[in-house]
């Protein structure tokens, strides 16, 4: 794992296949969610608010909106927002920047 000025190395664009979501892991222990929709990387917190399950390990992506396997709630995954019960509280999302092929987390 690399720390640059520019955040975290987490892969390049091709480790975050559009559509799917991949693990990351930060420096201090934090497990991230990292989300390829439409050819941009997001990343968010990988523990769903509501019941703690792995988001990147067995969340179903579709479009912006992540899915939960444990309860079924639902978030969007460019914001961090709730879309839908019984989740009501929003994953912490991450800033990414893709450098040349790059992909860092600002953490």
């Amino acid at each position: 794992m690399t720390t640059t000025i520019n955040g975290i190395l987490v892969g390049t664009v091709q480790d975050f296949p559009e559509g799917e979501i991949r693990p990351a892991a930060m420096p201090d222990g934090t497990n991230l969610a990292i989300y390829n929709v439409g050819g941009t990387i997001y990343a968010t917190a990988d523990l769903c608010t509501h019941g703690e399950a792995s988001l990147s390990e067995e969340g179903i992506l579709t479009g912006n909106i992540v899915e939960c396997p444990w309860h079924f709630g639902t978030f969007d995954v460019t914001s961090g927002a709730p879309t839908g019960m019984p989740c009501t509280v929003p994953l912490k999302t991450f800033p990414v920047k893709v450098i040349e092929d790059s992909v860092y987390v600002e953490f």
